[in-house]
């Protein structure tokens, strides 16, 4: 099983969470502070690494098989996004999807700095799923 971080629609409550609700939900985490997190026309959520004016952000982790990842979860990925490896607030290595390299600059009229907010739960307004 691959610890696999979610920032975006497939959070509990989130119209994506069918592709890892079959699979342990392990808990709600932050990344480590070295991350900014975009929100792509208002669509979904990106993260990237930002050594210097990154914020912990918040994400859940779910306990997904490679396959799954490979079949359940990557095909409703948007194409500006790909797996990547980040790292915890605990220190711990996860996969997540990050936006992929050049998008920030080709895209940058599409993209909204979303950091201050803490996680796309609270940039959208939603509550915490109990």
């Amino acid at each position: 099983m691959t610890a696999l971080f979610c920032s975006g629609d497939a959070m509990r409550g989130g119209r994506l969470h069918h592709n890892v609700s079959a699979h342990p939900f392990l808990g709600a985490v932050k990344t480590a502070p070295h991350y900014r997190m975009y929100s792509v026309r208002d669509a979904f959520p990106a993260l990237v690494e930002d050594p210097t004016g990154g914020v912990p952000l918040a994400g859940e982790i779910y306990d997904v098989p490679l396959a799954a990842i490979r079949t359940e979860f990557l095909p409703d990925e948007p194409p500006e996004l790909e797996l990547t490896v980040i790292e915890l607030d605990d220190g711990r290595d996860v996969l997540a999807v990050g936006l992929r390299p050049g998008v920030l600059d080709r895209q940058a009229d599409e993209l909204t700095d979303i950091t201050a907010h803490g996680g796309w739960r609270t940039y959208r307004g939603l509550a915490e799923p109990t």
